[in-house]
């Protein structure tokens, strides 16, 4: 990343209470059935929603106390690591690659999920397609403009239904939720999909992220019920 590059401050006292909290979680189980992944003789309900899930009709917000304003002018992608063809995009030129439209359910490891949730974006596969990652290159980290950092197996990157959003049920997504782009991942815990994301980091390693480094599953599968480490 070069020197012009509009870093995040330090997180701010106000955080370290919730994210106490949130590593308290993880240290006693909190919201963990122990129910066994279902199976495809599961009926269909129990198959779309994962255990120990409630459906919620709202969108809740929740972040590390920091909304970065990334306006269009200040917004640029990095898609790099060890990667053929490292890329720095626009907001412009991320809005001129090929646009896909999505229909997925998010689940948030804080025991919510919302069905049906309209996207509009750019499909993962395209950016791979872009910048031509190394074979040897297993994992991706996310790294948002609030210091923020998740890590995921390529494997889950690749999937069909990833992309990077810039719409959500028809609407450009909000500042709250991430916006202008975030990242959607839905085969995993709705924290591996990076908010307000500025670098896609293609790499040889696995580098676990924020939350993995306090207690949360390196993986994160919500039909695994992989909530913690």
């Amino acid at each position: 990343m070069s020197a012009d590059d509009d870093r995040p401050a330090p997180p701010p006292a106000a955080r370290d209470k919730l994210i106490a909290a949130k590593e308290d979680w993880a240290r006693t189980g909190r919201l963990l059935t122990g129910q066994l992944p279902m199976g495809p003789t599961a009926e269909p309900a129990r198959r779309r929603l994962p255990p120990g899930q409630t459906l919620v009709q709202d969108w809740p917000v929740l972040d590390l106390g920091a909304q970065p304003d990334v306006t269009a002018a200040k917004f640029r992608l990095d898609i790099d690591g060890a990667v053929a063809h490292p890329a720095r995009l626009r907001l412009d030129e991320v809005m001129a690659l090929p646009q896909v439209e999505t229909v997925s359910d998010i689940h948030c490891v804080t025991q919510w999920s919302r069905y049906d949730n309209r996207w509009a974006g750019v499909a993962a596969r395209t950016l791979i397609d872009l910048v031509a990652p190394k074979d040897e290159a297993r994992f991706v980290i996310f790294h948002g403009h609030d210091g923020y950092v998740t890590n995921m197996p390529r494997d889950r990157f690749e999937r069909p239904d990833a992309l990077l959003a810039y719409r959500w049920n028809g609407e450009p997504i909000p500042r709250t939720h991430g916006g202008p782009v975030r990242m959607v991942i839905p085969s995993l815990y709705f924290w591996k999909s990076a908010k307000w994301v500025r670098q896609i980091e293609f790499s040889l390693v696995d580098r676990p992220g924020f939350w993995e480094q306090r207690g949360y599953h390196n993986r994160g599968d919500p039909w695994a019920e992989e909530r913690y480490a």
